[in-house]
C-alpha cells in the first residue's frame, strides 16, 4: 500500500506537468505547418492589410495624430500593385504566415509560410519589401522605437520559451524518480520552481510585448485602414500552460511532505533464548525398566516443595 499510496500521491502533478508540456509545444508549433488548421489559429499576432485604403481621409489622419506619410502611401501601393502586400499576417514563434481572404465569404488561406528562424521577430518593413525605398526611413519616431523593442525584446522571449520546455521536459523525467522517494520530489519542485519561473516570464513578455505592437501598428497604420490584434487562442494555451506549471509545483511540493512510500507494518523478529527445555519422558530415566534402582533427588535441586519433574537442558 506505501508505494501504491506515492504513485497516487505523484500522478497528479505529473499529469499537470505533461499538460503544461503540451501547451508548450502548441505553441512552439504555431505557424509551423500552413495546411494544419490548429497550428494555422495558433499566432502571438495579426495584421490584417485586406482592407488597406490608398487614399485615406484627413479625419482618419488627425486621429492617428498625422502619422501619415505620402511617401509611406507611396511604397504601400506599390506593395498592393506587385502583390508583395498580402490580406493578412500570422506571427508565430518561430515565423509567419501570410495569405490571402475571400472578399464574399472573409474566408482566409495561407498560401506561404517563411522561413523557421530562431529569435525570430516581424519586420513589417521587410515583409512588405519596403527595404529599397524612401518609406523605410520616414516611418515614424513611435513605429521605428517599438520595432526596436519588439526586436530586442524577442530575444529573450525566445530564449525563456526555450529554457522553459527544456525545463517541464526535465521535470516530467525528474518525476518519475519521485514515485520511489520524497528526495526525488525535492529535486522535481526545484526543477519545477525554475520551470514555473521560466514559463511565466516568458508569458508575460509575450502577452505586453505583442500587445504594445498591436498599439503601435493600431496609431500609426490605422488611416490606411491596416489592423492588427493578438491571438486570443496562443495566448489562452500559454496561460493554460502557466496554470498547469504552477499547481504541479504546488502538488511537488506537497509529495515531499506527505506520502513517503514505506510500508506502515513492520515485521516483529522475536529472538530465541540460548537455552530452552523440554520435558523429559516418563518414567524418569525409564531406569525401572532395566532392573536399576532409583535414588530421590537430593533436596534443594530440581524439587518443588513435594512434586519432582525431572527436565533435561536442550542447547538450541
Amino acid at each position: 500500500m506505501g508505494k501504491l499510496g506515492r504513485f497516487a500521491c505523484i500522478f497528479v502533478p505529473m499529469a499537470l506537468t505533461l499538460g503544461s508540456l503540451i501547451c508548450l509545444i502548441l505553441v512552439f508549433s504555431g505557424q509551423l505547418n500552413k495546411n494544419n488548421s490548429l497550428q494555422r489559429d495558433l499566432y502571438f499576432f495579426k495584421a490584417n492589410t485586406s482592407q488597406f485604403v490608398s487614399n485615406p481621409d484627413n479625419e482618419a489622419v488627425d486621429e492617428a495624430n498625422k502619422y501619415f506619410d505620402n511617401d509611406l502611401l507611396k511604397a504601400l501601393q506599390g506593395a498592393v500593385s506587385t502583390n508583395d502586400l498580402q490580406d493578412f499576417y500570422l506571427v508565430g514563434l518561430w515565423n509567419y504566415c501570410e495569405g490571402n481572404q475571400d472578399d464574399k465569404t472573409g474566408k482566409e488561406t495561407v498560401t506561404k509560410c517563411s522561413k523557421r528562424e530562431a529569435n525570430y521577430w516581424f519586420n513589417p518593413i521587410e515583409v512588405w519589401d519596403l527595404e529599397n525605398t524612401t518609406a523605410q526611413k520616414l516611418f515614424p519616431d513611435k513605429m521605428k522605437d517599438g520595432l526596436d523593442v519588439y526586436r530586442k525584446v524577442s530575444k529573450w522571449m525566445f530564449a525563456a520559451y526555450v529554457i522553459a520546455i527544456c525545463l517541464t521536459a526535465a521535470e516530467f523525467v525528474v518525476g518519475i524518480f519521485a514515485i520511489f522517494s520524497r528526495w526525488g520530489s525535492l529535486v522535481t519542485t526545484i526543477v519545477s520552481t525554475a520551470q514555473t519561473i521560466f514559463i511565466m516570464a516568458a508569458a508575460i513578455t509575450s502577452t505586453a510585448l505583442y500587445g504594445t505592437l498591436v498599439g503601435v501598428f493600431e496609431t500609426v497604420l490605422k488611416p490606411y485602414e491596416i489592423k492588427a490584434s493578438t491571438g486570443s487562442k496562443m495566448l489562452s494555451v500559454l496561460w493554460i500552460g502557466v496554470a498547469f506549471s504552477i499547481a504541479s509545483g504546488f502538488f511537488w511540493l506537497i509529495s515531499v511532505c506527505c506520502c513517503s512510500g514505506k510500508s506502515g507494518h513492520k515485521k516483529v523478529v522475536v529472538e530465541k533464548t540460548p537455552y530452552t527445555y523440554e520435558r523429559v519422558a516418563s518414567p524418569y530415566l525409564g531406569a525401572a525398566q532395566h532392573g536399576h534402582e532409583m535414588h530421590p533427588p537430593v533436596a534443594g535441586h530440581g524439587t518443588s516443595g513435594s512434586a519432582y519433574e525431572p527436565y533435561r537442558a536442550q542447547h538450541v
